[in-house]
């Protein structure tokens, strides 16, 4: 992983320098990855968190560190207005806004279809699907003065259905698949380009958290290519989209990285 991690630092997409980004959700694993492959391609970079104070201070001193511009902002995205001031305070601050990450998501438990509550539905969709829609929302004035990019973080499991105990989390990611595409058609007039990844299995803490050593095995057994990617095996996907001169011509997409484990 450190070899990838600096194999990915290495590389640089001159169109990438100088553009801000807020990337939700970026104190750990998927999100944390693309703060710092951002940042070593000489973005500024909104590093956005909610519980994981601590790690996310780390990152964003990391960064510094190597002479990338970092701010820091906290925010619970299920929370109305929050989302929205997350948005305007970042982009405030770099005074220009030229990207949109929203990473920031969770399953919030496995709970069977028969156990939901209102409230646990409301939960799960404030923080996966109406938080996606806010950041966009927020972000749209911002983007459309120069043109940019939205890039969401769905999942395989928008396709799949979800693993045992997720399937509400599972329809919150088709939402967030499908306003995706939706976004795409309606943001072309403003030259924004809107994509999506859809992470496979990938070892971060939403796993730690939800699935236990058993289930994660059997899951990595259904993997064609053998193995549970990590955080950076995703970045590639999100650094093509980002990129003008890459994927200039791409708008509405979904990018599957899950070794195979899905093939549509």
């Amino acid at each position: 992983m450190a070899n990838l991690a600096q194999l990915l630092a290495s590389i640089k997409i001159p169109d990438l320098a100088g553009k801000a980004v807020l990337i939700t959700g970026a104190s750990t694993g998927i999100g944390a990855a693309l703060a710092r492959a951002f940042a070593a391609q000489d973005m500024k970079v909104g590093i956005h968190y909610n519980a994981s104070r601590e790690p996310a201070e780390a990152l964003a001193d990391e960064i510094r560190a190597a002479g990338a511009t970092v701010h820091l902002v906290h925010g619970d995205v299920s929370k109305e207005g929050e989302t929205e001031r997350v948005v305007e305070e970042t982009a405030r601050t770099f005074g220009h806004l030229d990207g949109l990450v929203n990473n920031a998501g969770g399953m919030l438990g496995r709970k069977p279809t028969a156990e939901y509550t209102d409230e646990h539905y409301m939960k799960v969709m404030d923080l996966n699907a109406r938080s996606v829609l806010a950041a966009t929302r927020a972000a749209h004035p911002w983007l459309k003065k120069q043109g940019g990019f939205i890039i969401n973080t769905t999942s395989i499991a928008a396709r799949n259905g979800g693993g045992n105990g997720a399937v509400l989390y599972a329809a919150s990611k088709g939402f967030v698949s499908t306003i995706t595409r939706g976004h795409a058609k309606e943001f072309v007039p403003d030259r924004i380009r809107v994509n999506a990844v859809a992470p496979g299995v990938i070892a971060t803490p939403f796993h730690e958290r939800y699935t236990n050593d058993e289930q994660m095995e059997l899951q990595r057994k259904t993997i064609p290519m053998g193995f549970v990617g990590t955080p950076e095996d995703c970045v590639g996907a999100y650094l093509f989209l980002a990129s003008p001169t890459l994927s200039g011509y791409v708008t509405g997409q979904i990018i599957e990285v899950n070794g195979g484990q899905l093939m549509p």
